[in-house]
């Protein structure tokens, strides 16, 4: 009963703090006006620009958000103990996640939807604003390089999972056509889509679906890299509302009823046990440690701080969160009030995921999961056959493993059919991977935009002393959707092709070690230009001002280790590691002089404002916005 009481006291924790903290930051702090005009309306171009419901909103919002992070950080955390990933998960995420996410959103949404990188420079100083995109720029370059070979690892570990997956790209497209061009119920498209694509996963191992499981399950990663990334360059280049939002919102309907049925799951092996194991049901209890700290630490495991918070990440707080709210999310609310449900709203269900993802690891698997040799682990002998050493644990396939078969022990005390349960679990893994690279890489586009629109502006077009015409800009190209997605894809097929430690397509597992610390200051720049921002309103900012000193100087430190330890990447003569992670660095204490400097001279006064539009010759539809 223990487990049971976690999770639903943590659901409870959840809906409390929406209802309570979150509607003081709405109402309160950001006074967020229903009747404000928003950028989706105010620069409505159907493509970027679109004014959306915000259940539409929430879908792309928290698939896009949550991705493999809350599984796979978790999913190793608990390694440390449960108690220290459980408590983290839950204040992490109502005090410092969620606020970040939601103030990001509100702060694009008061700024035309500009990215957080190009408001920094207009609320600290201007040099912060390349400094921001710089890092921005390499953290989405990992992102895309590393997510292809995550699908992959996912589609060899569970090859039913293929199908489904795939099937959702041209039922999305069907959905988002039809609605935007004759209207329609997107809801009941997409329940229907849902059990059609339930259906998938459930006759995936037979007929034509089990052929095309099977033959794909075969390609190699590189294979799936490039397929994966011409995917992402034309979900990045077409309107939001013909892939984006109806793929993210079938996706959410998916991620949502799958949790659901985790919890019920859960439910009934609390209450009853798990699937009968030789004729008895399986008492459900936690079978790992509270803590595995000091003498009791696991077998090359780093020291619980700073690294369980810089693991956790995505479960807790993301710096790429920042990019989703300012990047595509902050564009498509119809009305300022849809701000805590989309922002506050998805970093709490992100947050609950990751309680589930922990139990199902510390829990789950002690309902029974099978060794190499056909036999059964249960109890404490399952935990430990996942989390006896941190080699043990680490790599990709033992921690995404570690969650599905966990979780699929819960779909099992059900009654569902141990073939379809671990399909389902890992749909459930690779849909969030897939909405995140294509989101990922829209992101990537824009802030490759932005950078290339600040250089060609730099750039003199004649002589000043002459007048004589100098060459073309060679970066006008970059300024253009399709110019930037297409530097996006070439630049993250390079990195993966490159020789990684798992033969061709994992190139990206060279930087994913710098992934943790970076993602984790971008969550503390992005509380820098939130606390900067606010400060200028002389709006309270005692909430903000712990969790942006906490993101700013937690990365560092992690980062600081890795580099200088005995056996760190200095040491190892890892020089492409070491060399962007001084880089980072430098970075980080660059923007944080900029900000002390800028600090004294921003109290009271605002910022320049934005360029005036051009006025508009036709009025332009709200896409039937109602607040």
């Amino acid at each position: 009963m223990q487990t049971l009481a976690i999770a639903l006291g943590a659901l409870i924790l959840y809906l409390i703090a929406y209802h309570t903290y979150g509607k003081f930051l709405a109402r309160k702090i950001f006074r967020l006006d229903p009747e404000a005009t928003v950028p989706s309306v105010e620069l409505r171009d159907d493509i970027d620009y679109v004014p959306t419901k915000k259940s539409i909103i929430f879908g792309h919002h928290f698939t896009s958000i949550a991705g493999t992070g809350p599984i796979v950080g978790p999913a190793l955390a608990v390694i440390w103990g449960w108690v220290p990933a459980l408590l983290w998960v839950l204040f992490g995420s109502i005090l410092i996640g969620a606020v970040h996410d939601f103030g990001s959103l509100v702060v694009s949404m008061r700024n035309r939807g500009q990215t957080v990188g190009d408001i920094a420079g207009r609320v600290l100083a201007p040099r912060t604003r390349i400094l921001f995109l710089s890092i921005l720029f390499m953290a989405l370059t990992i992102v895309l390089a590393i997510f292809g070979l995550v699908i992959a690892a996912v589609f060899k570990m569970y090859p039913a999972a293929i199908a489904p997956c795939l099937l959702q790209i041209p039922i999305a497209l069907a959905i988002g056509i039809m609605i935007h061009r004759r209207g329609g119920n997107i809801l009941l498209s997409s329940i229907i889509a849902l059990g059609i694509m339930y259906l998938s996963v459930y006759f995936g191992d037979a007929g034509i679906l089990g052929q095309i499981n099977t033959t794909l399950s075969s390609w190699p990663v590189l294979t799936w890299v490039v397929v994966l990334l011409i995917y992402c360059y034309v979900a990045s280049v077409l309107p939001v509302w013909t892939l984006l939002q109806p793929r993210d919102f079938i996706n959410s309907l998916q991620l949502l009823s799958a949790i659901g049925l985790v919890v019920l799951g859960l439910i009934v092996a609390g209450i009853w046990g798990g699937a009968p194991i030789e004729g008895s049901r399986p008492d459900l209890e936690i079978i790992a440690p509270a803590f595995r700290m000091g003498e009791n630490a696991p077998a090359g495991a780093p020291s619980i701080f700073p690294f369980l918070f810089i693991t956790i990440a995505c479960g807790a707080i993301s710096g790429f969160h920042c990019l989703v709210s300012s990047g595509t999310s902050s564009k498509q609310l119809r009305c300022e009030s849809d701000a805590q449900f989309v922002g506050y709203g998805s970093m709490l269900t992100e947050g609950f995921l990751a309680v589930l993802v922990i139990l199902a690891c510390v829990a789950g698997l002690g309902l029974g999961i099978k060794d190499a040799q056909g036999g059964i682990f249960s109890g404490e002998s399952a935990y430990l056959s996942r989390y006896e050493s941190w080699d043990g644990a680490k790599g990709l396939p033992a921690k995404i493993g570690a969650f599905v078969e966990g979780a699929a022990n819960f779909l099992k005390a059900l009654g569902l059919a141990p073939g379809f349960a671990i399909a389902l679990m890992g749909v459930f893994v690779a849909s969030f991977a897939a909405t995140t690279l294509d989101t990922a890489c829209r992101l990537q586009r824009y802030v490759i935009q932005e950078l290339a629109a600040t250089l060609y502006k730099n750039k003199p077009t004649a002589s000043p002393k002459s007048g004589i015409a100098l060459s073309a800009n060679p970066l006008t190209w970059l300024t253009n959707r399709h110019g930037a997605t297409i530097f996006a894809v070439i630049l993250a097929f390079g990195v993966a092709a490159s020789p990684g430690p798992k033969g061709p397509g994992s190139g990206g597992l060279n930087l994913w070690p710098l992934f943790g610390a970076t993602n984790q200051l971008l969550g503390g720049l992005a509380f820098l230009v939130i606390l900067f921002w606010m400060r200028r309103r002389n709006l309270p900012m005692w909430f903000i001002i712990i969790p942006a000193v906490f993101m700013l100087l937690l990365p560092g430190i992690a980062m600081s280790i890795e580099l200088f330890k005995p056996a760190g990447w200095i040491a190892q003569g890892k020089l492409l590691l070491a060399f962007i992670g001084l880089a980072t660095l430098a970075l980080e204490v660059w923007m944080m002089i900029e900000a002390l400097i800028a600090w004294p001279k921003a109290k009271g006064i605002i910022e320049d404002s934005l360029p005036a539009l051009p006025a508009k010759t036709e009025p332009q539809e709200d896409g039937g916005r109602s607040c």
